[in-house]
């Protein structure tokens, strides 16, 4: 019947569509770049837009939180990115499987430097230099500072701290842990033995069940704590020397273009931080009468 198409004419068409398909080269749009980032946060975004602004490679993002779950290892196997980059702790922790991909990591309390670290991770630690905190804890006229950490998640960071602090006539009183549980009874020992507190982004030492701990002990012995992130001043926390995320976004993006470039990771170590700012909580400063002078 005219208008209509007969069975023939049907198959004919779509044995010719297969034809063409075959015949026209297809073009595979692989991104250099795979970001995983663990959820939409500001502080993530943030260092994304600084990654962004230094690392122009093509790049394909996944936001973990918008998935019940992700199979990371066939996502890696079928885009064959040159390097990842993971944004925040549960998009390091997924990829800790992944060992033939160059990892840069930032905004991550699990990023360790050290044996504790596979090879092919590298990226951007949230702690500051010790020597900043040096520097902060004279203008306090803090001598004695109070640290519990894990010697696998803190230790590298730790043996600088001890050889700056030393040069800088400042004593760390270090208490080690190794599972959340011990920091409680770890604290207790500071009792009459430190004059405050050092926060570090220790993901075994500092969890959300012991943070409480640590400002307990703070306010009943009236000792002032110092952090990594301004987070803490709500708490109580006397002052903080938080990371630049934006600085730390472009950090990683360094990273990315030297891996790119031919570089290994074995070549670029974990970083600290190059820009931080310091915030103080004049409330807690006022009340435990401590002495601060920016000079």
């Amino acid at each position: 019947m005219v208008g209509r198409w007969s069975e023939v004419q049907v198959l004919k068409t779509l044995l010719l569509l297969m034809l063409a398909s075959w015949l026209i080269p297809v073009q595979v749009l692989a991104a250099d770049v795979l970001i995983v980032q663990s959820s939409r946060l500001s502080g993530y975004r943030e260092a994304l837009k600084g990654f962004r602004n230094t690392c122009t490679a093509s790049s394909h993002s996944i936001v973990l939180e918008d998935y019940s779950e992700t199979d990371i290892s066939r996502i890696v196997r079928e885009e064959q990115p040159a390097v990842i980059l993971a944004i925040g702790d549960s998009a390091l922790m997924t990829l800790k499987k992944i060992r033939r991909v160059p990892i840069v990591s930032v905004m991550a309390l699990n990023l360790a430097s050290g044996n504790s670290t596979p090879a092919n991770i590298t990226g951007v630690r949230m702690t500051v230099s010790p020597e900043r905190y040096m520097n902060l804890f004279k203008a306090f006229q803090v001598r004695k500072v109070g640290i519990v950490f894990s010697q696998g998640r803190s230790g590298a960071y730790i043996k600088r701290a001890r050889q700056t602090a030393e040069r800088a006539g400042i004593n760390l009183v270090l208490r080690e842990v190794h599972n959340p549980r011990q920091t409680p009874s770890q604290l207790s020992t500071f009792r009459g033995n430190v004059d405050s507190l050092w926060l570090l982004p220790d993901a075994t030492a500092m969890t959300r069940e012991t943070v409480d701990a640590f400002f307990l002990f703070a306010m009943e012995q009236s000792k002032p704590i110092f952090a990594f992130s301004d987070v803490y001043l709500a708490y109580g926390a006397a002052a903080a020397l938080e990371a630049d995320r934006f600085t730390m976004g472009k950090q990683a993006g360094d990273m990315v273009n030297r891996l790119l470039g031919g570089a290994s990771t074995a070549d670029l170590p974990v970083e600290d931080p190059r820009s931080a700012s310091l915030k103080i909580n004049q409330s807690v400063i006022r009340k435990l009468g401590i002495a601060y002078s920016s000079d």
